[in-house]
């Protein structure tokens, strides 16, 4: 006969095994590391189904969730919290109604969730709210479209299509996101409310402020940052395609904030304003920006910079601050930039030495067509350009 005792603690071992811990230090990819935000929550062995807002509350309960194609009612948030552990698919396509407000159209949270989108969209209707202000004023536009918060897991394989102003906004720690289509591409061109201008404005693609983070195999079209790291350690943007935007970008960087860890790999840029940046607030203050690599990139049709390194944000060739410290970049392997007849090839604008500090090494950059540009108080190495 089994001891009472016995039992007990063989279900506590099952439990300690079912629930994260909250202070869990998970360092595989995909995987959490840090200590957790949300508390455990242990699912059904069932298969919800959405296909309404007011389905979500009883299908989150199931460690198995389906969302089927449906509208989320205009200035409703859809917000997802799925069991630890859970996997939820798309089998449709999600459109959110429109109107004015401020959102997000969609959060994600939890721990350890897997999201397939399967190919399907989630549309903002963009084209009903832009008219080429973006954030700066008209009409407001809900964002971001998409928050991935979850900590540790994976999303995957959705196209989040037209978003009113940014598109996918990534603050979940431990996570791996692949195979995303940002097109907001339709904002290109002008609208009746855009008085000639583009009619998408701050349209940004992967906004990140979070750590052990991977982007890959993506494709963003649009208006502003293909990527735009406000904070976060080891981070990773790699195999990625972006076009029409403002290109790759680390910043901007406002005060107290550390972004370190950060490698650029294997992306291809094409016709943007700017191909490489890192941009930080003139008036921002104890903040650092270090350890950044970039490795294997290519960028043709850059219009106005190839590489901008600048602390004068938000001028890109202004006074610059000193109040963060940006060191250790580093231009590896082979990096190819073509920048327009009339773009700078490389322009670094910093305060001082001590605020660009060390030496850069780039001799994995070569930077064609175009003018030189210029290095202020930056002691750079190697490279073509």
């Amino acid at each position: 006969m089994i001891s009472s005792s016995i039992c007990v603690v063989a279900l506590l071992a099952v439990f300690s095994i079912a629930a994260p811990s909250s202070s869990s230090r998970l360092t595989s990819r995909g995987q959490f590391n840090g200590t957790r935000r949300y508390p455990s929550k242990l699912g059904k062995r069932c298969t919800g189904t959405i296909a309404s807002l007011a389905d979500v509350s009883a299908a989150q309960e199931c460690t198995t969730v389906i969302i089927n194609e449906f509208t989320v009612d205009a200035g409703e948030t859809f917000t997802l919290e799925p069991a630890d552990g859970a996997t939820v698919t798309m089998a449709g396509d999600v459109t959110f109604a429109f109107k004015e407000w401020d959102g997000p159209l969609m959060v994600v949270e939890g721990n350890d969730i897997t999201f397939d989108g399967a190919g399907h969209t989630l549309n903002g209707l963009g084209e009903q709210y832009w008219d080429g202000l973006g954030s700066s004023g008209g009409t407001t536009k809900p964002a971001p479209l998409l928050r991935i918060n979850h900590d540790g897991g994976s999303f995957s394989n959705v196209v989040v299509l037209n978003s009113p102003g940014r598109a996918t906004a990534i603050g979940g720690n431990g996570i791996v996101v692949s195979e995303i289509t940002v097109d907001n591409s339709a904002g290109d061109q002008p609208n009746a409310m855009s008085d000639g201008q583009p009619a998408g404005a701050n349209t940004d693609g992967f906004d990140i402020s979070a750590d052990d983070v991977t982007v890959e195999n993506s494709v963003v079209m649009n208006q502003d940052d293909c990527l735009a790291i406000n904070r976060g350690t080891n981070i990773n943007f790699e195999n990625n395609q972006c076009s029409g935007g403002h290109g790759i970008s680390i910043g901007s960087i406002s005060s107290d904030v550390t972004v370190t860890g950060i490698t650029i790999s294997g992306n291809t840029v094409s016709d943007s304003m700017q191909c490489f940046r890192i941009k930080t607030d003139a008036t921002s203050t104890d903040s650092t920006v270090s350890d950044v690599t970039y490795t294997n990139n290519k960028a043709s049709g850059c219009e106005e910079f190839g590489v901008l390194i600048t602390q004068s944000y938000p001028d890109a060739l202004g006074t610059p601050g000193t109040g963060v410290v940006i060191s250790d970049i580093t231009w590896s392997g082979t990096n190819t930039v073509s920048v327009n007849s009339d773009a700078d090839r490389v322009d670094i604008n910093c305060g001082s030495l001590s605020s660009c500090s060390g030496t850069w090494d780039f001799s994995g950059l070569t930077v064609t067509g175009g003018s030189e540009g210029t290095i202020l108080n930056a002691d750079v190495s190697g490279g073509s350009f």
